[in-house]
């Protein structure tokens, strides 16, 4: 967890560590390997991929954690609802999460960008409507899980509304849950929306961007290894610091 908390104030902090322009050109320093002047080197256009990575990775990370916050807002009201719902409704539910969770994320995002438009906010919400109903799945199993235990039963009993049920009772107990789970949404959004924006979805191509980044650095990457690089070990190293702290709730939930 304190990896996680370091890493989202690197990603804060980070553009004000940038050496130069990050969207400034320079014919006549195309692809120069690092060095005291550029210490991650240069693209293709001259520009100083230092200053692109680190400006780039607060772009990435506010589209995975807006596209977060969409899947997970109406995610966990939606799977609080249906554990609460007539049997019938939730297994007529249930199809239509089924035939949804068929497609895959990352194909159900880009069918969703393919209507909205590109930019950074189509693409968050391309993102994060792709996980709502992995969201409600999970929500809704977390629920069913504690279903049968005896201090909902005695909140029952004292009458205790359903909605009452579900925020006092239901939602503290099933909220390691939905910390650990939250990672792992956090880790597909940065993944899906820079594996979208390396396939030229995310908006403007020469925006500072980790999967811009990595588009970038595919077309050179024989003779300039370190464009492509410097952005996969960014998007690498946060999902492993990301899923690590999913992993330490999921395991030591009240600490």
């Amino acid at each position: 967890m304190r990896l996680f908390l370091a890493l989202i104030i690197i990603v804060l902090v980070a553009p004000l560590a940038a050496t130069h322009d990050p969207l400034a050109t320079d014919t006549e320093t195309q692809r120069q390997a690092p060095s005291g002047e550029h210490w991650l080197g240069t693209d293709g256009l001259g520009r100083d991929v230092w200053s692109r990575v680190v400006t780039g990775g607060g772009r990435t990370f506010g589209v995975a954690a807006l596209a977060s916050s969409i899947a997970l807002l109406p995610g966990v009201l939606g799977g609080l609802l249906l554990s609460a719902a007539p049997r019938y409704w939730g297994e007529i539910t249930d199809l239509g999460l089924n035939a949804i969770l068929a497609f895959p994320n990352l194909i159900l995002a880009l069918i969703i960008l393919t209507l909205v438009g590109q930019g950074a906010l189509p693409l968050a919400l391309a993102v994060g409507l792709a996980q709502i109903a992995p969201t409600i799945r999970v929500v809704r199993g977390a629920v069913v899980a504690i279903r049968g235990e005896g201090y909902l039963d005695s909140a029952r009993a004292l009458g205790a509304s359903t909605r009452r049920l579900l925020l006092v009772h239901v939602l503290p107990n099933i909220a390691p849950t939905l910390l650990a789970y939250a990672g792992v949404v956090f880790s597909y959004s940065l993944l899906n929306s820079a594996a979208l924006s390396f396939l030229g979805l995310g908006g403007e191509p020469g925006v500072p961007d980790w999967g811009v980044l990595l588009a970038e650095g595919r077309q050179g990457f024989r003779t300039a290894p370190w464009i492509a690089l410097s952005a996969g070990i960014a998007i690498t190293t946060s999902v492993m610091i990301v899923n690590r702290a999913a992993d330490q709730v999921a395991r030591h939930p009240r600490r």
